[in-house]
Parts: structure tokens; C-alpha cells; sequence
């Protein structure tokens, strides 16, 4: 006979751990099931573990502009103490046992195995069933997607779990894909001495990403010596010698030690036993309202809704579940004012819709444009000082729809503009907040003065936006 239990969170992510975490601290009984780590990707491969090694490639990168700057340094790489950290934050080997104990120790229990569905509120896993009185949370993520080029199954590829967990880095790498993770790990790599080559089949790295901000980023690694393709894809795969061959559809072939498949990530629905509770295993995402329910007694968070693959959207949607759950009528998912960072250097934050976005909206936009280089704080920091302020306004409504700081700093200068977006907050009342002298989030008050001078010029939808630059 099913075990009777008050929820059950299938996949124990960053997200399903803090809903079960919440949850059972509430006094609940709770279910969290997880074939892989608790946790999930966050802290073992991906968030933070990827951080570490781009602070360590910053440090790097810091101590050679002291030339012409402050001194004279030499600066001699070494992978070994990043490697150290990586296993010391994953507890030695990639192991879940402090996390499991904390779940635990709040009351939840544990089961270890890939769950499924086979009723509406019924889960099995190994031997056991357990029928949930209040609901089933599906949270079980999503995994490296890894394209169909021919001869990529045959080699020895990276994915991001290979990366992270290097503890001798190759001479040379080729990463497949040039979004964040691509130019984040691509930068880290090539900043402690590894060639590296970055094959994007579009015509620019970080699509997602204003165009201004991919033409910065470009600059910025080909002068760092990474090497760029782009507008061109992988033909076929094959092993050369002790390396991995791309082959591309230009007639390029580029050969190095290792291949980084870094092309995004996807969800797979299909062994969860969605039709058991009414739900279509075919579908790519997991259907769910503005409470995050799929069906009755049945919600889902993270990646598996396909509202935005990141850490911050998975806890955001787990604190509307655990109210949900609890009966407290929580504020319905808002992702208008949705943030992102990319962490490369520079920085790249973003919120809201890009300039496109509000155009194929109908918004009648009014963009500003300001370079970090000719802020104030942005030309007294010098050397890696490269990036962007942009903002988009809604001219008809007087407030921010979209916005993006690129430069030191970014994904912190992000914030007042996400709270500008979230709130609606009257472009007026931006202009005329006191903003501190020099700060690199001073260049927004900067850009906003740049905007109120040309807040009375017409702008037809869908012409070339101005740019007004206060330095020029």
C-alpha cells in the first residue's frame, strides 16, 4: 500500500531543496526524491563552483593591468588551488551527505532514485510509493543538451560536469557554443593558458544579449587571444591523434585536446509518468499557471517550466509554491522584471525585454546608450573598464521596460534597474534620485541625464534608436 505523506518533491534541486526545506521546517511531511545530488546543479557543477573559477581568472586578469597602472607584475598561472577549492566547496568528492543531513535534521526524508509518477498524487521510486494528501512538486531540472553532429558521440567530450571538475588543464580546447556558459568557462580557461576556440553557429556570442553587448564582448576576447567562429557550425566530430577534430561547415577544421559541448540545456518529461496525472510527457515544458500548478494537487518549478533556466527563478517560483502549499494565497509569478547575469569580464546584466522585444511588442521605445569608458568612475578605473549602460523606455508610459549594465560590476549595478522595472518607477523619479560620485551605478543617473535630453524627439518604431552620450 502507498505510504501517506503531506508532499512529495520530485527532484531535489536548488529549488526543490529550499521548497522541502521550507516546507518541512513548517511541519510538514516531506518527500524530497532525487536521483543525483540534493542540491542539483547549483553547487556542485554550475553556479557556484563556476564562479570560483572565474574569480580565480579575474585575479589573473586584475594583476596583469598593473602594468602602466601601478607597477610591474608577474603573473604565472595555476590551476591547482582552483581545483582544491572546486572539491572543497563540493565536500571532497561531489558528495550530499551535509545536504541530506540538513534535510534531515528539519524532518524530511530522503530517497534516493529517479521518482515517477503513477497517479495523480501517487509517486513511485525503487520499492516505494507514496501518495501525497497535498500535492506533488516536480523539480526535476534539466541536462546538457548535446547536439546531433555527426561523429560527436564516437570522442571523448566535455560537458560542463568535465569542466568543472578538471584538475589538469589541456593546452587547447574547442567549445561548442557560445552562450554564457561557452564565454564564461571559455574566458576562465584561456586566462590560466589554455588556447581556446569558440564555435557559435550565429552570427554573434551571447544572442540572448543586446547586439552592443555581444560586438563588446567580442572585441574583448579576441584581444585576449581567444579565438572566434561564428556564423558557422560543426559539420562532424572525429578523434585526431590524442584530440578532438571540428570540422565546420565554412571548410574550417580546428583541432585541440578537449572539445567543451556548451550548447545549452534541456528538459526531458518523458520517464516522469506525466499522463498518470493528466499531463502530456511529450510536451518540451511543463504547462503551469501563475501559481506554478500543473493540475490539481500538482505544481512544478525550475527549468521544467521553461520560464527561465536559472538558480533565481527556481527559488523565486519555490517560495510561491511553499505558500501556495501552506494555503497563504501568494502574489501571482511576475517575470516582467526577470534579471540575469552573465559573469564574464565584463560583467553583463540584463532585465526586462531587450530593444527588439519591446519593438515586437508594439512599445513605442525611446533607448539610451551610454559607454562605461565615458562614465566617471568608468574612466578613473582604467584597464577593464569596457561595457555598457543601455536603457529602454516606454515612451508612452514614462517608465523602463528593459535595461542592461555591462561593465566592473554589471550583475550589481543590475539591481537598481531590476527594482526600477519591478516597481514601475516613474522615469522622473530616476532622473531626479541624488546619485553618488564616482560609483560605476552613478553611470545610470548619467545615462537617464542622456535620456531626458532627448526625451522630446520622436522616435518612429522599428528606425535606429539615437544614442545620446553626455562625453560626447
Amino acid at each position: 500500500m502507498p505510504e501517506q505523506v503531506d508532499v512529495v518533491v520530485l527532484g531535489v534541486g536548488t529549488g526543490g531543496e529550499d521548497l522541502a526545506l521550507f516546507l518541512a521546517e513548517a511541519g510538514l511531511d516531506v518527500v524530497g526524491i532525487e536521483g543525483s545530488l540534493l542540491g542539483g546543479e547549483c553547487p556542485y557543477w554550475a553556479c557556484i563552483p563556476s564562479k570560483m573559477m572565474i574569480r580565480a581568472a579575474n585575479l589573473l586578469q586584475e594583476a596583469r593591468r598593473i602594468d602602466g597602472m601601478a607597477g610591474h607584475a608577474e603573473v604565472t598561472p595555476d590551476w591547482a588551488p582552483v581545483a582544491a577549492r572546486i572539491r572543497a566547496e563540493a565536500t571532497g568528492d561531489w558528495d550530499d551527505t551535509i545536504a541530506v543531513g540538513r534535510f534531515q535534521g528539519k524532518g524530511g526524508r530522503f530517497v534516493r532514485g529517479r521518482g515517477r509518477l503513477v497517479g495523480p498524487r501517487t509517486v513511485t521510486v525503487g520499492d516505494e510509493t507514496f501518495t501525497a494528501t497535498r500535492g506533488i512538486v516536480i523539480a526535476t531540472g534539466s541536462k546538457p543538451f548535446i547536439p546531433p553532429v555527426p561523429g560527436l558521440a564516437d570522442v571523448d567530450y566535455w560537458t560542463t560536469h568535465d569542466a568543472i571538475a578538471v584538475e589538469q588543464l589541456p593546452e587547447s580546447l574547442t567549445i561548442l557554443g557560445g552562450g554564457a556558459v561557452g564565454c564564461e568557462l571559455g574566458q576562465v580557461f584561456s586566462r590560466f593558458g589554455v588556447d581556446v576556440s569558440i564555435v557559435e553557429g550565429l552570427d554573434r556570442l551571447l544572442t540572448l544579449e543586446e547586439p552592443e553587448v555581444s560586438a563588446v564582448i567580442e572585441s574583448v576576447f579576441e584581444a585576449e587571444g581567444i579565438a572566434l567562429h561564428l556564423g558557422s557550425r560543426a559539420e562532424h566530430v572525429e578523434a585526431r591523434g590524442e584530440g578532438v577534430l571540428v570540422a565546420m561547415d565554412d571548410g574550417t577544421e580546428l583541432t585541440a585536446d578537449r572539445l567543451l559541448v556548451a550548447t545549452g540545456r534541456t528538459v526531458d518529461l518523458g520517464d516522469l509518468g506525466l499522463e498518470a496525472a493528466g499531463l502530456d510527457p511529450s510536451s518540451r515544458f511543463i504547462e503551469v499557471d501563475d501559481r506554478l500548478r500543473a493540475a490539481d494537487g500538482i505544481w512544478a518549478i525550475g527549468d521544467v517550466t521553461g520560464k527561465a533556466m536559472f538558480t533565481h527563478v527556481a527559488l523565486y517560483q519555490a517560495s510561491i509554491v511553499a505558500a501556495d502549499v501552506l494555503g497563504l494565497e501568494p502574489a501571482p509569478a511576475d517575470y516582467s522584471a526577470l534579471p540575469r547575469v552573465t559573469f564574464t569580464d565584463p560583467e553583463i546584466g540584463s532585465v526586462g525585454m531587450t530593444e527588439d522585444e519591446a519593438r515586437e511588442a508594439g512599445i513605442d521605445v525611446a533607448v539610451t546608450i551610454k559607454q562605461v569608458p565615458a562614465t566617471f568612475r568608468g574612466w578613473i578605473h582604467g584597464p577593464g573598464n569596457e561595457g555598457i549602460i543601455k536603457l529602454i523606455a516606454d515612451r508612452a508610459d514614462g517608465i523602463l521596460v528593459g535595461a542592461t549594465s555591462m561593465g566592473p560590476h554589471g550583475g550589481e549595478v543590475l539591481s537598481m534597474l531590476t527594482t526600477a522595472i519591478h516597481a514601475k518607477v516613474p522615469l522622473a523619479t530616476l532622473q531626479h534620485m541624488i546619485y553618488p560620485y564616482p560609483t560605476f551605478y552613478g553611470g545610470v543617473g548619467e545615462s537617464l541625464g542622456a535620456y531626458a535630453r532627448g526625451i522630446g524627439k520622436v522616435m518612429d518604431p522599428g528606425a535606429t534608436p539615437e544614442v545620446f552620450d553626455m562625453a560626447g
